[in-house]
């Protein structure tokens, strides 16, 4: 989101990014205006039992004064910010959705959104997915339910289509089109930019000493508190004919880490100056960390946790862009024949530096910019 802020305000435009306080200094930087957003819980707790529908229909109901006094052109809202959306709607306003990984809308033969499974090679394949179809729908249906229902108690009418939380106006879908399974139809409002990435400022770190080839191990920032995979890479990696640069998110695990003679442990760097810098990206595979390897032309080996981590390991795998160790296998030993047979193949490498060559002749903050401004002149 602050990616394509940071665009909009380069292009002339006043831009209000409303979000977490935690993030005032980075949007402030980047030449847009803060705006506090009402603060929750994103995940139902036995002590904070608050559910994500009541949060949004709480926060909309925060977010209207905002909306009223700004009266803008259009208001953008990430997938998982219903309450944006709501109160846009609310207010008469043009709004689009910002889906910064692959669309989580299927097609009859998908395979369930964030299973892990890859797409049907076969007839045979299709149809044993297409027989969950149903088991899908009922999911969606609920999901349409909740979302009426809290429309109701902000005064919208219900919705009789599913993902109701997509804009059928515009969706911004923030990745890199290589990644999308084929559909039968792309509907006029949907819009592959390719990845929006932004990063926090950051130096230069100083990679192990010697030749052999850098693997940079980069976890998730919110999944894995012990650290595991970490652990897993630089025990499975020591004593190979590799560097390992491993960084801890700033998230310290439970027990020291080792740290043998190929491998340096940090606590931080940048993505944007050390992928560049690597010959394979071993992490969790949240889309960002995913986006930001291939966008540098370093094949990935996504070790998924939690979430969507399986869905993008799986769509990596698909499109020949690295490989996908399930989480019973990022063991040591499991790690290390993995970065063996990844590093070993080299169309992997070939395929990451094809989408790394599409990123940079395809400007995803300068098309999600302007589809920005198509909404706003065309609803305005």
């Amino acid at each position: 989101m602050i990616a394509l802020g940071r665009e909009l305000a380069a292009r002339g435009h006043e831009v209000r990014l409303q979000t977490w306080t935690r993030w005032r200094e980075h949007v402030e930087r980047e030449g847009m205006r803060f705006e506090p957003a009402p603060e929750y819980r994103v995940f139902p707790t036995e002590a904070h039992p608050l559910k994500p529908y009541q949060a949004a229909v709480r926060a909309a109901q925060e977010t209207m004064p905002l909306v009223r006094e700004l009266a803008p052109h259009a208001v953008v809202a990430d997938i998982l910010t219903t309450a944006a959306a709501l109160a846009a709607e609310m207010d008469g306003r043009p709004w689009a959705t910002l889906v910064p990984h692959v669309l989580p809308q299927g097609e009859p033969g998908f395979p369930p959104y964030s299973t892990g499974a890859r797409l049907p090679r076969t007839p045979l394949g299709r149809a044993l997915w297409r027989a969950l179809d149903p088991i899908v729908r009922r999911g969606e249906i609920r999901g349409r339910e909740e979302l009426n229902e809290a429309r109701r108690r902000v005064g919208l009418p219900p919705l009789a289509h599913v993902h109701g939380g997509t804009s059928r106006q515009l969706a911004l879908i923030a990745t890199f089109p290589q990644l999308e399974y084929p559909r039968r139809r792309w509907e006029p409002w949907m819009r592959v930019t390719g990845p929006l990435m932004w990063e926090q400022p950051y130096g230069d770190v100083e990679t192990p000493p010697g030749e052999g080839p850098l693997v940079l191990v980069a976890p998730s920032t919110s999944q894995d508190p012990e650290q595991r995979m970490v652990r897993a890479a630089l025990e499975g990696l020591a004593g190979e004919p590799v560097r390992v640069l491993a960084t801890t998110n700033r998230r310290e695990p439970p027990e020291p880490l080792p740290e043998p003679a190929n491998a340096r442990v940090v606590d931080w760097l940048s993505y944007a100056r050390t992928m560049p810098l690597c010959d394979l990206v071993i992490c969790h595979g949240g889309h960002g960390t995913v986006a930001r390897a291939l966008a540098s032309g370093v094949p990935v080996l996504v070790c998924p946790a939690a979430g969507d981590q399986a869905e993008n390991a799986a769509r990596v795998a698909w499109a020949g862009v690295g490989a996908a160790l399930p989480r019973r296998l990022a063991s040591p030993r499991g790690v290390r024949l993995a970065v063996r047979r990844a590093l070993a193949d080299p169309r992997l490498r070939h395929r990451a530096r094809e989408l790394a060559a599409w990123a940079r002749s395809n400007d995803a903050a300068a098309a999600a910019a302007a589809a920005v401004e198509e909404l706003a002149r065309a609803r305005g």
